[in-house]
């Protein structure tokens, strides 16, 4: 108990004094490269999030294909870099969770779409170099993103080292949740998965006002059981937590991923979001981002207690 009031204490103090992007310890928060500031974001969930867009099955072979058409909104961008599988910065280009989602046929995401957007936006917070650090392994479950997973912990180790050579981690993009919508537990289960999941990101980036952008399902494994997982997801309440409703953008023929256009329209959807977070000059107003702090107490409150009764019950 005495370890959590510590922890608790610890990261109000922290949102007390800034409760800013995540950033390496050992290097200046503003830290510079060649081009300018580092943006990082974090690329995670399962295909949609790495991208079917142009991937063809053949009916009479059953391989998948990708048709190799980029879009003029994902094409490469010497300021657009990607942390490749060896966690070397590379210049991105799609497919950009080719080496990460190694396993299938990989396509257009809305990765590339989504950095080209905040290029364009030009704001305090996305000028710069974009790095884009893709996790996404297409047909995972929720619980396969569990603390302490292996893909939990590669993404983790991944975003730890996007930081080793200065940079600001900015956001996590998540898409994730058709595999939940197979059966009726795992849906039921869902906004408390993805709350801890949340959670648990926030605590081991050492950044409790991360801000998270999630894509609520414009698809599903089971008909019967999408509209309680999209309930879970439209329903969280989270300090700069964002959602971004895919349904309605057009799918492949398959019926379970986004088109080469819908993904694009997406991650300028993602854009939109983040870019709401920031601070803005425009004449439209400025970001509705900032929560007040008691908010964030609350829902620091509610995570660590859930945490604490875990604990007790196991």
């Amino acid at each position: 108990m005495l370890l959590f009031a510590l922890l608790f204490f610890s990261l109000v103090a922290q949102a007390c004094s800034a409760s800013q992007p995540t950033t390496h310890p050992h290097q200046p928060q503003q830290q510079k490269t060649e081009q300018g500031t580092k943006n990082i974001f974090i690329l995670a969930g399962q295909s949609n999030m790495a991208g079917r867009g142009g991937v063809v099955n053949d009916t009479v072979t059953g391989i998948a294909t990708w048709d190799g058409v980029v879009p003029p909104e994902c094409r490469p961008n010497p300021s657009i870099l990607r942390l490749s599988a060896d966690l070397t910065w590379i210049e991105a280009r799609e497919p950009l969770h080719a080496d990460i989602d190694a396993k299938k046929t990989n396509g257009i995401g809305p990765g590339m779409a989504f950095a080209k957007a905040i290029l364009v936006a030009n704001r305090s917070g996305a000028s710069g170099v974009i790095g884009l650090v893709p996790c996404a392994v297409g047909g995972t479950n929720i619980t396969h993103w569990a603390r302490g997973s292996f893909l939990y912990n590669q993404m983790i180790r991944r975003a730890k080292a996007a930081l080793n050579n200065g940079g600001t981690i900015r956001a996590l993009l998540w898409y994730q949740g058709e595999s939940d919508t197979a059966n009726r537990e795992d849906a039921k289960s869902y906004k408390n998965r993805v709350e801890t999941f949340f959670g648990d990101v926030r605590l081991d980036l050492q950044s409790p006002a991360l801000p998270i952008i999630q894509v609520a399902l414009a698809s599903g494994e089971e008909a019967a059981f999408i509209d309680i997982v999209r309930e879970a997801q439209l329903g969280v309440d989270f300090l700069n937590v964002r959602t971004v409703d895919a349904k309605g953008l057009p799918l492949e023929p398959d019926g379970l991923h986004l088109t080469t256009p819908a993904q694009v329209r997406l991650g300028q959807m993602l854009a939109a979001a983040y870019l709401q977070f920031l601070p803005s000059s425009s004449t439209t107003g400025t970001s509705d981002a900032p929560r007040t702090l008691s908010n964030f107490v609350s829902n620091l409150v509610i995570f660590l207690l859930l945490k604490i009764c875990s604990i007790t019950i196991s």
